[in-house]
């Protein structure tokens, strides 16, 4: 995985319908009001911790792949 900004990688959650409730110091509270989708807790920060963001990625049930494709979409 290449690297990725906090607000980058919350711009792909909400394209599955997370959406950002609050932000709470540095990180950033992403809810989904989809059955079966956790919360999830983005640090606002310029470069995501690979391990870190791929623990949101299958939290979000996607694979790396699914990620990197809807980063890519516009």
């Amino acid at each position: 995985m290449s690297n990725i900004s906090g607000k980058a990688a919350v711009k792909v959650f909400k394209k599955i319908g997370y959406y950002l409730e609050h932000q709470q110091g540095s990180h950033m509270i992403l809810y989904n009001d989809q059955p079966g989708y956790p919360p999830l807790s983005i640090p606002n920060h310029k470069e995501l911790a690979p391990g870190l963001l791929a623990a949101q990625i299958r939290r979000a049930k996607l694979t790396v792949e699914q990620f990197n494709r809807l980063r890519k979409k516009r």
